[in-house]
């Protein structure tokens, strides 16, 4: 149960004008249907987390919420400090560490986000919020396209436009007539592309213009099979020798000994099959583990949350702190010179 700390609470640094924004998709994200901001905010939390809580309170939308930025903010506390609030802003109800999935195919990435809720929430009500969240990205609107209602409301055709009559050229105007200009040439095939970059990864790799068309035939074999440019240059630098002194004829080898084989192709996919869901993951706050809100009580994973309620409010004993006291002293007696 949380006791209220009546000591006045350190005045709330000012938020630059310059702190850094997170990326598009990153940072801090509001929670829904909190309370106006009172002078009475965070009045149960310790001086410290006060502190903390009212800086990122101030913080707009889609700031940098990493601890390491926020030490920087922060002239009273360090990284580890600032780590130790925002576990106990979790506890409290305050922030959620999320991670999401974004894109589709070979585009997947994950997403980082901190929601934060200057109304202090439980662990109902942040599992229900992330449930919907969750709802709310998976829901993909269909584009319908719009049709008249009625055939006696569409919209009259409008009459053809007249075809123009092409201008007869004489033989003295086409001799005169500018020739077409050439077509674009075609880029690098990615499998050239993928062969070229191996030396910029790996100079044991390096390879001259020759060489990647040379290979190129080759590397083209294993596109076609349905593998990724990144399976592919993986596959050629994975377990090389210290040295490589033939590096064309080395990859020659690897590229025909390792030819990924024909997959069947797959039934196409019922228009109507429903999306995959994609559950928005709680990151503990303290070590970063990620799982799924209900397995995640307060921000906190299983170990950490054992351990912040075993040992966060436990103080010492008078007999632990007297055999602190003789250790000590016996080892300033040792230190002493004779």
């Amino acid at each position: 149960m949380a006791t209220q700390h009546l000591s006045s609470a350190l005045p709330v640094p000012a938020v630059s004008p310059a702190y850094p924004m997170a990326k598009p998709g990153y940072g801090k994200r509001s929670a829904p249907g909190q309370q106006p901001r009172t002078r009475d905010d965070f009045a149960l939390l310790p001086t410290r987390e006060r502190y903390v809580a009212g800086f990122v309170d101030h913080l707009p939308e889609g700031a940098e919420m990493s601890v390491k930025q926020l030490a920087k903010q922060l002239p009273l506390y360090g990284q580890q400090a600032v780590s130790t609030s925002l576990k106990a802003l979790s506890v409290a109800g305050h922030l959620r560490r999320i991670r999401c999935s974004v894109g589709t195919g070979d585009e997947t990435r994950w997403v980082f986000r901190t929601f934060w809720s200057r109304t202090a929430r439980d662990n109902e009500w942040w599992n229900t919020y992330l449930a919907t969240e969750t709802a709310a990205r998976t829901a993909a609107p269909a584009a319908t396209p719009e049709a008249p209602a009625s055939p006696d409301l569409a919209a009259p055709a409008k009459p053809p436009a007249p075809t123009p009559v092409p201008h007869q050229r004489t033989p003295h105007q086409v001799l005169d007539a500018e020739p077409a200009p050439p077509a674009p040439e075609a880029g690098p095939s990615p499998a050239y592309l993928a062969l070229a970059h191996l030396g910029r990864n790996d100079h044991r790799l390096a390879l001259s213009a020759d060489d990647c068309t040379t290979l190129e035939p080759l590397a083209t074999q294993w596109l076609d099979r349905g593998v990724t440019t990144d399976y592919l240059t993986n596959a050629l630098k994975a377990g090389l020798p210290t040295q490589v002194d033939s590096p064309v004829g080395l990859l020659r080898r690897r590229l025909i000994d390792k030819l990924p084989p024909h997959l069947p192709a797959t039934a196409s996919t019922p228009p109507d099959t429903p999306t995959p869901t994609r559950r928005l993951l709680v990151e503990c706050t303290d070590c970063g583990r990620p799982g799924q809100p209900e397995a995640l009580p307060d921000g906190l994973c299983r170990p950490c949350h054992q351990t912040h309620t075993t040992t966060g409010d436990t103080t010492p004993e008078p007999t632990q702190i007297a055999a602190v006291k003789a250790h000590m002293a016996n080892l300033r007696t040792l230190l002493k010179p004779v």
